[in-house]
């Protein structure tokens, strides 16, 4: 469904992104995860056709973003982290807007924008104008607009933001309703949220592939998975050169808020050893007693600091036979990528839902 092959994207001499390759089948949900510059709206813009590649290829659902973008674009729905909003539209006026620019069916169109207001909840405010609405309103709004025509491929870039705990939740479920026909790639702030929706997750660095696997298999590209949490009465050094003897811990975190003596930490090990016994004898003849210990995983948000804080520099992308893109649409050249990502943000609001 998409297949995106050695993606590079220069402005001047910055590298935005760094020969970027993945694929995504259809009806899976992609979590799309960076850190702020990572390159992250860069990759979301090039896959929508709002800026062009330097070099690389992007096709969706068979078509070449560059050389056939409006069949491409027709198989897309985008949201972007400022959604696309006509202020002084009504909603229901603004999404006849959208049907009409996408050519949904003049016999279609009523039905399917009613179906597409139910299902992200704004069928009460149809007739509000959009200025009038809070931000959560807003975004999902945003959201509506990208499902209309129901596309096969759909791209959210920070979905929920300003949306409440419940809101949340009711477009976690519409996302996972909508992968069922559709695939999706979601970029998200809130990490528990692409643990709990997506697939697969890809985390980039620097505009690089520092990793993609699903959620679960994540933990396994930093040497440590499996993991016992413990509490053990000593002292902190000397509980630390016990568990350093044994050959199967490869990493150990203390919690720094510990007190009365008792050192709360975690032990993590590779999936296939169970460190427990050579946990307790360790610390047995240390004289440092147990008080607590129970398995745990790695999370997500650990998982991500890890990756991206100990990802290497990116390399300069060495030339091939790959295809050169350049001037293929006028671009922003010459502007650097923090500033390209910072004109893609939000600014804050202190709206309430």
């Amino acid at each position: 469904m998409i297949e995106v092959k050695h993606l590079v994207k220069k402005y001047g001499e910055h590298l935005a992104v760094d020969d970027l390759s993945f694929t995504l089948e259809k009806g899976q949900i992609l979590g799309f995860l960076g850190p702020n510059g990572a390159g992250k709206s860069t990759t979301m813009n090039i896959l929508t056709g709002y800026i062009s590649a330097t070099e690389g290829t992007v096709m969706i659902n068979g078509h070449d973003i560059f050389d056939e973008p409006e069949e491409a674009k027709k198989c897309i729905g985008y949201l972007p982290e400022l959604p696309p909003l006509y202020q002084d539209m009504t909603v229901r006026e603004y999404l006849n807007f959208v049907a009409d620019i996408k050519f949904v069916k003049k016999n279609e169109k009523r039905k399917m924008i009613d179906r597409i207001m139910r299902m992200t909840k704004i069928t009460e405010v149809s007739e509000r104008l959009i200025k009038q609405l809070s931000k959560g309103y807003k975004q999902r709004v945003g959201l509506a607009q990208a499902i209309v025509g129901f596309p096969e491929v759909i791209i959210l870039d920070e979905p929920t933001v300003g949306l409440d705990p419940m809101q949340i939740i009711e477009i976690r479920d519409l996302i996972k309703e909508l992968s069922k026909n559709h695939t999706i790639i979601l970029s998200s702030h809130i990490l528990s949220e692409v643990s709990a929706i997506c697939d697969q997750v890809m985390i980039i660095n620097k505009g690089r592939l520092i990793v993609s696997d699903t959620p679960d298999n994540l933990s396994q590209h930093i040497g440590g998975s499996k993991g016992l949490h413990l509490e053990v009465k000593g002292e902190q050094e000397a509980i630390k050169k016990a568990l350093e003897t044994i050959p199967e811990i490869t990493k150990l975190e203390f919690d720094k808020n510990a007190k009365g003596g008792i050192v709360k930490l975690s032990a993590y090990s590779n999936e296939e050893n169970d460190i427990r016994e050579a946990v307790f004898y360790a610390l047995s003849d240390a004289k440092c007693p147990i008080y607590d210990m129970h398995s745990t995983k790695m999370s997500l948000e650990n998982i991500f600091l890890e990756l991206t804080q100990d990802s290497p520099k990116p390399h300069a992308s060495k030339n091939s036979n790959r295809l050169l893109r350049k001037n293929k649409k006028k671009d922003e050249d010459g502007i650097p990528a923090e500033t390209a990502e910072a004109m893609n943000q939000e600014p804050e609001q202190k709206e309430e839902n």
